[in-house]
């Protein structure tokens, strides 16, 4: 976990001394940093990164206009760190593929707390998906789409569609435990991990994401049901879609 590689975006100098400082203390030696959104961008372009701590206000464009970059690039994992604490700015930064947001200030050993956690699910999944682990028959077909673990491809009427790791991570779940009720907090135990920080509305806008991607009805939704008060139910039958 102490190889992972790590970028940190933030124009506030003592702020990136202050992550640098505490994630080598917990042996993280791989780390680099951009003060600027063109920086981050370009340094993306040319290194791969296992975490990204993206700040929101960047002096040369905001953070969530280069998280939106960055998805047209990558699915690494990141994690807002800013001072804007508002629910519209949670529900905006993991609306367009934020994986975590923290809140300035924010305790050091929060970041760290969090960063293990994305890591570690990561090389779970990783470790689940390599091919001589997979049994016959992984790739899960419903018909009007098919999601393959072994490639971490979801395929819509035909069509390939860009999913972020937890978009997928989710999706995984799902397919695996079909029919079943989990409610929000389960989801967000299972997928996010029971020692991670953060609140269940994460799995709520990760899953109208995956409606969309599904192209589920978001208002009517067939295939992720919402039942009221109890949780959520993943129906996959090819008969429920026709």
């Amino acid at each position: 976990m102490e190889s992972a590689k790590i970028l940190a975006v933030d124009d506030e100098v003592g702020i990136l001394k202050l992550l640098e400082i505490t994630l080598k203390k917990e042996h993280f030696t791989q780390i680099e940093t951009a003060a600027t959104g063109k920086d981050a961008l370009q340094r993306i372009k040319e290194n791969n990164y296992d975490i990204i701590l993206l700040d929101i206000m960047l002096p040369d464009l905001s953070g969530f206009e280069l998280c939106t970059e960055i998805r047209k690039l990558t699915n690494t994992p990141i994690i807002f760190i800013s001072a804007r604490s508002t629910d519209f700015d949670k529900l905006t930064g993991l609306g367009i593929g934020g994986d975590d947001y923290i809140t300035k200030p924010f305790n050091p050993l929060e970041v760290i707390a969090r960063i293990k956690v994305i890591l570690r699910r990561q090389r779970m999944y990783e470790i689940t998906q390599q091919p001589h682990q997979q049994q016959l028959g992984a790739l899960f077909d419903y018909g009007c789409f098919t999601y393959d673990p072994d490639s971490a491809t979801l395929t819509v009427n035909n069509i390939i569609v860009e999913c972020t790791a937890k978009e997928l991570e989710l999706l995984h779940f799902f397919c695996k435990h079909p029919n079943r009720i989990f409610t929000t907090a389960q989801l967000y135990e299972f997928v996010w991990g029971n020692d991670a920080f953060g609140e269940e509305k994460t799995v709520t806008i990760h899953i109208a994401k995956l409606r969309k991607k599904l192209g589920d009805d978001t208002r009517n939704p067939k295939i992720i049901v919402n039942l009221r008060g109890i949780g959520y139910k993943f129906i996959p039958t090819n008969e429920e879609r026709k």
